[in-house]
């Protein structure tokens, strides 16, 4: 750094002065053609990076998004495919009744069964998350909900729920999936008893970072909960804290680290 005889800061010539500055948000779609690609390459490299972060468990997991053009379909990833090996042209159309209506793989039914009856249910939903992640199995057992003990943890604070009902079933019966749903009516998360975590978002982006987060806080109470009494952060501060970290736009931002991330590591998934 460089001060002038005025007193002027500067690095490389750039004058140290206030600067205008900005970040790229989500922007309207000029298609619904290019919102459809913008979708599916999301949904793409999210699955990836649940793969690397090791969520993929034999043909369990799965992530949803409604089609832009027909709300009633979403693109999900094709059923016995690994979540690290996910490429735009392997995603396939799933229609509320289980149909494939795009591509040629088949779809896993407890993916049709319990995300079908979630996006039928809530019109809110975009995004749509699952997998049966360590922590989340292990915290889903208990049946509790998430404590706010961290920073982290405030973000699902009053903002999820726990369900008891079919806990450890294989939800293979429609009627079981439309019952799960009933419970799950509003708020970004539930813990399925007994399986794992769901997280819904108005995004892609929204709804797996969501994910990754609770997984991360199940993780971080189990381990709390092991070493003593964790220490609540109280209303008051739980409700500041989600307020001002757990809005859609914060949980989009969240993402784009790990966006930018595997779009640079794995640029064959948008093939």
């Amino acid at each position: 750094m460089t001060v002038t005889e005025n007193g002027v800061r500067t690095i490389d010539g750039v004058e140290l002065t206030p600067k205008a500055v900005h970040i790229d948000l989500p922007a309207p779609f000029a298609t619904v053609e290019e919102e459809r690609l913008h979708r599916k390459q999301k949904l793409a490299g999210a699955l990836r990076i649940f793969g690397r972060v090791g969520f993929g468990e034999g043909v369990a997991g799965h992530i949803t998004v409604r089609d832009p053009e027909f709300p009633e379909c979403f693109w999900v990833n094709p059923f016995a495919m690994s979540f690290r090996h996910v490429r735009v042209s392997d995603l396939i159309l799933v229609d509320h009744d289980g149909n494939v209506v795009y591509g040629s793989r088949p779809v896993n039914r407890a993916a049709f069964i319990i995300h079908a009856a979630i996006h039928s249910a809530r019109p809110d939903v975009v995004a749509a998350a699952h997998s049966h992640s360590v922590h989340g199995k292990a915290f889903s057992s208990l049946g509790i909900p998430l404590d706010p003990i961290t920073q982290d943890s405030c973000i699902f604070y009053d903002d999820h729920t726990v369900i008891s009902a079919k806990g450890g079933k294989v939800v293979f019966d429609i009627d079981d999936g439309k019952e799960l749903a009933t419970y799950f009516t509003k708020g970004k998360a539930a813990i399925h008893q007994n399986h794992g975590l769901f997280t819904v978002g108005g995004s892609v982006d929204e709804a797996a970072f969501w994910f990754l987060s609770m997984d991360r806080s199940c993780q971080a109470q189990l381990l709390a909960m092991a070493a003593g009494t964790p220490k609540l952060v109280s209303h008051d501060d739980a409700v500041y804290t989600r307020e001002n970290t757990a809005s859609p736009i914060a949980g989009w931002l969240s993402f784009q680290p790990l966006w930018n991330e595997i779009c640079r590591t794995d640029p064959d998934l948008f093939d």
